[in-house]
């Protein structure tokens, strides 16, 4: 029986005053992928920073099972301008995932270092190592990222938005090698996504947040609830 990472009971939270997550109750378990769809507004940037313990709930508790902490989540945040520019290899990128986890170490140490090598052979991308950060595609600085994620990432990754500007093919590339991180090597995922009917197929479980209310179930649950109907 697969173990429960996260464990949401009845929580509720506010953004500039206005309450966006109401009595939501939901859990994810080890090796679960799930996404977190709705709409601008109804409360999907606040749930990511509850989750990472970033914002407090107004009421409810989050519970963090089997030795998880919060911050041995992997977080892929939406990339901005300023990522965009590193001005880091691709080795030195994914190695900085280490951070969170090293306390006041000023050096990296062999164990850090093997970590980082084996996320990015996950990834595909050892080749890239040597290579500049700022001249990589769209697509294979994601990739990077991701696999700078894993390195902080112990049983489960928060991604928020990642095909974001990619373009369809290298969209489709990475939603494949999310599946295969969740599936081959049983990591946990959560994703938040507008793309409904390009990220949902993979996920095993699906939250339709919406401003009057939410839908909480499995991937096929939802493909015959309404909420799918609504969101297109």
């Amino acid at each position: 029986m697969s173990k429960t990472l996260i464990s949401c009971k009845s929580i509720s939270a506010s953004y500039d005053g206005m309450n966006v997550l109401r009595d939501l109750t939901f859990s994810v378990n080890e090796g679960d992928y799930l996404c977190i769809v709705g709409e601008n507004g109804s409360g999907k940037s606040t749930l990511i920073k509850c989750l990472l313990g970033i914002k407090q709930v107004d009421s409810g508790e989050i519970i963090m099972g089997d030795g998880l902490k919060q911050t041995d989540i992997g977080y892929l945040p939406q990339q901005t301008v300023l990522q965009k520019g590193f001005p880091a290899t691709v080795g030195e990128v994914v190695l900085s995932g280490c951070l969170n986890s090293r306390g006041y170490h000023p050096f990296f140490t062999s164990k850090e270092k093997k970590r980082a090598s084996e996320s990015m052979e996950k990834l595909g991308i050892s080749d890239l190592k040597s290579r500049s950060y700022r001249e990589l595609s769209g697509g294979q600085q994601q990739r990077v990222l991701l696999a700078r994620a894993l390195c902080s990432a112990k049983k489960m990754i928060l991604l928020d938005e990642p095909v974001t500007a990619l373009d369809p093919l290298a969209s489709s590339e990475l939603y494949s090698v999310i599946s295969e991180l969740n599936q081959k090597y049983n990591i946990a995922v959560i994703m938040v996504s507008h793309d409904i009917q390009n990220s949902v197929g993979s996920a095993s479980h699906v939250l339709h947040l919406r401003k009057d209310g939410y839908f909480f179930g499995t991937s096929s649950e939802y493909s015959d609830s309404e909420s799918e109907s609504k969101f297109i």
